[in-house]
């Protein structure tokens, strides 16, 4: 099974950054756009992982967010992969404690490593992000990017980690389900 582990911003933070989205999404019809109901931040992607390495990964993923206190998000602007001018995928990014978000990544993927499971990015700095589009061919995003840099969704609070598998080519449209397999509670907030 394919699986991946994320966190999932609320509904009315989504709802707000679909709305920032709506009318580059109405002018770009180039662009595969992500629905709304499978944004999350990927913290570990693990690829194909065996229903033993998953049994295994599965305590290790519990201890890590016990480990671990909420801790506040906010997406801010966009940007594009590899550039703006040459994209392939177009996010918004990531502020407020982006530490405790990068140490959590770094938890998972040291969990996942212990369990057998080691994330085939392992090793390459992670670029915290939710993808917003995919460009199937080389795009020039440099309008859309403009036109979101001023863009801050409300704060909200990194409270679970989820463990997702995605089910590939499903349906008539081919366009990737996720399921939530698992969730973990992070530690209340400090202070909260």
């Amino acid at each position: 099974m394919r699986l991946f582990v994320a966190l999932a911003p609320p509904d009315a933070v989504i709802a707000d950054l679909a709305a920032a989205c709506a009318p580059f999404r109405a002018r770009r019809a180039d662009l595969r756009w992500a629905s709304a109901d499978s944004w999350h931040i990927t913290l570990a992607f693990l690829g194909e992982v065996s229903e033993v390495s998953r049994e295994r990964l599965l305590p290790r993923l519990e201890r890590g967010a016990r480990r671990h206190a909420a801790f506040g998000l906010c997406f801010r602007g966009a940007g594009a992969f590899p550039s703006p001018r040459r994209a392939t995928v177009l996010w918004t990014g990531l502020a407020g404690d982006r530490r405790a978000l990068g140490e959590l990544a770094q938890t998972v993927g040291a969990g996942a490593r212990r369990a057998g499971v080691p994330p085939p990015d392992a090793g390459r700095h992670y670029r915290p992000h939710l993808t917003l589009a995919r460009c199937r061919v080389p795009a020039d995003l440099s309008p859309v990017i403009s036109g979101l840099d001023g863009y801050e969704s409300p704060a909200w609070q990194a409270e679970a980690i989820h463990l997702i598998r995605s089910h590939l080519n499903e349906g008539a449209s081919g366009v990737p389900r996720y399921e939530t397999l698992q969730t973990y509670r992070l530690q209340a907030a400090k202070g909260g």
